[in-house]
């Protein structure tokens, strides 16, 4: 039994982080720390950018609830391991795939395109206030395409 609630832990973390990010994506970064995100929606003058801090504390924030969790593989441990996934999932669909970060990494998936078309209506606005589509993995059913290639 502690196996499933410890998969659950990790797939239901991984599941409150999207709606986590969306949240704090259009009420903080949109909002209070747009001088770090703007850097985002600007063209970029670097690998890095100032955006890239928001990774770095939740990196942290996994990693010390790891280890806090790891003496007996607690509730802690699972949460960060889905914060962990779930910066990796953002990673490869957002700065891989989305962005092109490196260069290795193309699909013609049509939910992946999905996500594609609905990051660049986010970015299409290069401003703080009036955004659209502040998510990353959920997309309006109406941007993907009619294609037997959803999966």
């Amino acid at each position: 039994m502690s196996v499933f609630i410890n998969v659950f832990t990790v797939l239901f973390t991984i599941l409150a982080m999207e709606c986590f990010s969306w949240f704090i994506h259009k009420y903080l970064f949109h909002g209070v720390l747009w001088f770090l995100h703007r850097s985002h929606h600007q063209k970029a003058h670097s690998f890095l950018e100032w955006n890239d801090l928001f990774a770095l504390f939740f990196a942290a924030l996994s990693l010390y609830l790891m280890y806090r969790g790891s003496e007996d593989f607690d509730y802690r441990f699972f949460i960060g391991l889905g914060i962990t996934l779930y910066g990796l999932i953002y990673f490869v669909i957002h700065d891989w795939f989305v962005h092109r970060r490196f260069k290795t990494f193309k699909s013609n998936n049509a939910y992946l395109k999905a996500v594609r078309k609905a990051h660049k209506i986010h970015h299409k606005n290069r401003e703080k206030e009036n955004g659209k589509a502040f998510g990353l993995l959920f997309v309006r059913k109406s941007l993907i395409k009619n294609d037997r290639n959803i999966f």
